[in-house]
């Protein structure tokens, strides 16, 4: 099913119009995005030549468009047309690529038909987690891997100031509160626990430090990102 941009709720789970065109450019150079997950995802991914992967929240396509270029079969969906157009543009059909509904089921996609999947910084923006995780091992292969990558929490606790164990529905202000973020806050129990309850075993869990080039474009941000984490990610197997 197509993205439902008449419903406030679905909305939410991706970002449009010009939060979307936002995004888009933020993350080509963001400390955060382009220094810190991508280069944690992609090496968890490893050698993923020849196999096909589904990209699950894409974005504005920076994680298909690495993965295409490593040898991958990419598709990547995404709710937002805005962020999809970004996409298409940086892919240059290098994958194949579909707007659609997070909250709704992956009709798309057929039992045991990819080889992995990566899930960057979008779980937590999802409010039907069980459907789509229970989707994701339907369409992994026995073996397969699923990456997922979130927030950090206690980088969310530093942030809001209230209890670590707060799973409140929060609004994060970027671009100088010109948009937010509209995500869920999880703590550690809360984010492993759906996912080893959906049927994935643990396979590595980081916590991601910015990539060293990040050193000489922003020594500050740098030195932020190594002395607390923003994000958490993992690199789990569907039996």
């Amino acid at each position: 099913m197509w993205a439902r941009h008449d419903d406030p709720v679905h909305r939410a789970t991706a970002y449009h119009d010009a939060l979307g065109d936002f995004f888009a450019k933020n993350a080509d150079t963001s400390p955060y995005n382009a220094y810190t997950d991508r280069p944690a995802m992609l090496q968890l991914a490893g050698d993923v030549s020849g196999a096909r992967i589904l990209d699950v929240g894409c974005g504005a396509g920076h994680y298909a468009a690495e993965l295409s270029a490593r040898g991958a079969q990419v598709v990547g969906i995404e709710g937002s047309a805005t962020l999809l157009r970004h996409a298409r543009a940086r892919v240059n059909g290098q994958a194949e690529l579909l707007l659609h509904d997070l909250e709704e089921p992956l009709g798309f996609a057929a039992d045991a038909s990819f080889d992995g999947a990566v899930c960057a910084l979008v779980l937590h923006h999802v409010r039907n987690r069980a459907q789509l995780l229970d989707e994701l091992r339907c369409a992994l292969r026995p073996g397969a891997w699923l990456l997922v990558s979130t927030t950090h929490p206690t980088a969310d606790w530093r942030r809001f100031g209230d209890s670590y164990f707060s799973q409140d529905w929060s609004d994060l202000p970027v671009a100088d509160g010109s948009f937010a973020i509209h995500y869920q806050r999880m703590p550690l129990e809360t984010f492993l626990g759906e996912l080893l309850t959906a049927g994935f075993v643990l396979e590595q869990l980081i916590e991601p430090r910015p990539a060293v080039g990040l050193r000489d474009i922003d020594e500050a941000a740098y030195d932020k990102l190594h002395q607390a984490p923003c994000f958490i990610a993992v690199k789990l197997r569907r039996p």
